[in-house]
């Protein structure tokens, strides 16, 4: 085996003369790294591995650079899932949960974010260079859905006009994923002709055949030929995700400006320094008194520098 084919692999591919592309995905090394840093219940690491597995399908089809983060926010033992993956598939994910949170092996989507009814999913690009003014877009809906797959189809087709179907399965060794999406077509037509309608009913029946054992079980090359054997597809040079943690001991400082000097000088007295772990990768940062300071010094420095109508009062 070379080291290629050891790779964590997304692989995008298109049926011939049709509005219908696809991709299949598949993710070890990045999710074990995952897994490293949380030992999460067995429900949860099904949830955070598809929603892994989700985020580099519809990542790779995104024309801008930047990241796309997805998260789903719960009122059941599981309050956040969160996962990232930015325009080279790099990927981070974390989860938290409740506190004394009691986690069924069996449990449900609904039952660990939906408990409720008040659980929603989030959708936010954020392109990494902006323009002056430029904010993240966000899109946020309720949680429609009875599984992550089911949850995303209905966001794409309500958010982005985009008819999505996803498979998605996981387990503690491998997070893989399968999507098929109708392009919209030029013109403002649903589609260019009843071979594209006939084509995406039969992609989306065969691809329905796929068990989560067999998803599971089945490398993406084996699981493309099996599937779409008798179809015509042209399939592109595939993409490898991996592992990355954006956190720096700049953005954490950032983060203590936000909260503001009055908070972070009574957390200082309380505990005499600050210590931050990333809940994505577990890099740990310190910050004592000097090191506080110096954050609010600076912006200090830096507002006085401006002129006086731009500088802060």
């Amino acid at each position: 085996m070379n080291q290629a084919s050891r790779m964590d692999t997304l692989q995008k591919f298109m049926f011939e003369k049709s509005v219908v592309r696809g991709e299949l995905v598949e993710i070890s090394d990045t999710w074990r790294q995952v897994q490293a840093r949380r030992d999460y219940p067995k429900a949860v690491k099904t949830l955070l591995g598809e929603m892994l597995s989700a985020a580099a399908l519809l990542s790779a089809n995104l024309k801008f650079n930047g990241s796309i983060v997805m998260q789903i926010h719960g009122d059941g033992p599981v309050r956040l899932l969160v996962v990232e993956c930015d325009s080279e598939l790099r990927l981070r994910a974390t989860a938290k949960l409740a506190e004394d949170a009691i986690v069924d092996d069996d449990a449900t989507l609904p039952q660990l974010v939906n408990l409720h009814g008040k659980g929603r999913f989030v959708i936010t690009l954020d392109p990494k260079d902006k323009l002056p003014g430029q904010q993240a877009y966000q899109g946020i809906v309720p949680l429609d859905g009875d599984s992550v797959a089911t949850v995303i189809e209905h966001y794409m087709l309500r958010s982005e006009q985009l008819d999505t179907k996803l498979w998605l399965a996981a387990d503690d060794k491998v997070s893989r994923g399968l999507l098929l999406q109708k392009l919209p077509v030029e013109g403002g037509n649903e589609f260019s002709g009843k071979d594209d309608l006939e084509t995406w009913n039969r992609a989306v029946m065969l691809a329905s055949t796929v068990k989560n054992e067999e998803l599971l079980d089945t490398d993406i090359s084996t699981l493309m030929h099996r599937l779409f054997w008798e179809e015509t597809i042209r399939v592109f040079e595939p993409k490898h995700p991996s592992f990355h943690c954006s956190c720096t001991r700049e953005k954490v400082g950032n983060m203590l400006k936000m909260l503001g000097r009055s908070e972070v000088d009574a957390a200082l007295n309380d505990l005499g320094q600050l210590s931050i772990d990333c809940d994505f990768c577990g890099q740990h940062y310190e910050f004592d008194k000097v090191d506080c300071v110096q954050l609010f010094v600076e912006e200090s420095d830096a507002a006085a520098v401006l002129p006086p109508s731009q500088a802060k009062h």
